[in-house]
């Protein structure tokens, strides 16, 4: 057996199945984070990101209980480049450095575990470096776009407009191990996985 924690990445654009992926891999017996998770986590109040975020872009970004509203700050940031970048500098280091904490206590407790971590923006944020092996989940455009106006309730215009405010699925397949085409069936999407799981173990076991 293998003495080394196997590291994989699990990226793609908005609304292309990430999740479905991430669970699937997860019953499989993978360790899985989702790193949106992990960025709400450092976005509470008391934390360094959430005071940063407030001091930005303002109280108005703030929910009745003092919460960060994700849907106030995202209608801003993808509106904008210069604020999506600001918000990112904020965000991405501290998700980093939680990730790193994670992986890292799996490691000692679980040195022979497969650990995936989704997470939308390793390829743009470089994050991805830090991974063994990178799996990126994608689906046609149409398939993308009524996923996403379906999931937040938003118009097809709002939808391209945050989809084009992405690295591309084509850019991000570039820098692919593995890919997961997700535009079919969760049953279809599901052989794949379990294909991609298959080579991720035997290479855990080398």
């Amino acid at each position: 057996m293998s003495s080394l924690m196997l590291k994989v990445g699990l990226t793609g654009s908005i609304a292309v199945g990430k999740s479905y992926v991430l669970s699937v891999l997860s019953e499989l017996g993978c360790i899985t984070f989702d790193a949106d998770r992990v960025a709400h986590s450092v976005m509470t109040p008391g934390q360094e990101a959430y005071n940063q975020i407030v001091h930005e872009f303002g109280r108005e970004v703030l929910d009745e209980d003092g919460t960060i509203d994700r849907t106030k700050l995202g209608r801003i940031v993808f509106a904008n480049a210069e604020r999506r970048r600001k918000l990112n500098q904020i965000v991405h280091p501290r998700v980093i450095e939680e990730q790193n904490a994670l992986l890292a206590e799996v490691a000692r407790r679980d040195p022979d575990a497969i650990t995936v971590i989704d997470a939308a923006l390793m390829i743009e944020s470089g994050g991805y470096k830090r991974f063994d092996k990178v799996i990126v989940a994608f689906c046609d455009s149409e398939t993308q776009i009524q996923r996403l106006m379906r999931r937040n309730g938003i118009t097809r215009e709002d939808a391209e407009r945050r989809i084009a405010a992405q690295m591309s699925s084509d850019e991000k397949r570039r820098f692919a191990d593995f890919e997961i085409d997700t535009t079919g069936s969760y049953a279809e999407t599901r052989e794949q996985v379990v294909k991609v799981f298959e080579i991720l173990r035997d290479l855990n076991e080398c």
